[in-house]
């Protein structure tokens, strides 16, 4: 699915409309606030969600090659790490949902999370 088509599918609200949103996939999804845990499992080309807004939620996306980090709960990070996404063209989104409902959501536009 396309990161744009989501996007609109689920209503989310993009924190850095610097960065295109047009031809970058999602090929899949990862929930987790421990960060070793999505360098570890999250798929390459997926979309993490999360309720942590820390800068280091950015490198952890930007070194597993993530599509996009989706803050869930209304969380919204602070706007030296929305530059600092511009910066490494790393999308952010947010959602007022909370992380169960966006995951939900995602599972039910055919977005998977890795396989066991």
């Amino acid at each position: 699915m396309k990161l744009s088509e989501l996007v609109d599918r689920l209503r989310l609200t993009n924190l850095t409309p610097e960065i295109s949103l047009e031809g970058r996939e999602v090929v899949g999804g990862h929930v987790s606030d421990l960060l070793s845990d999505v360098l570890a499992n999250a798929p390459r080309q997926g979309v993490l969600v999360t309720i942590q807004v820390h800068l280091n939620v950015l490198a952890v996306a930007v070194h597993a090659g993530l599509s996009a980090v989706v803050f869930a709960a209304g969380r919204v990070p602070e706007a030296p790490m929305r530059a600092r996404a511009v910066e490494e063209q790393m999308p952010l989104l947010a959602s007022s949902a909370s992380a169960f409902d966006v995951v939900g959501q995602l599972y039910a536009l055919g977005i998977r999370g890795r396989s066991a």
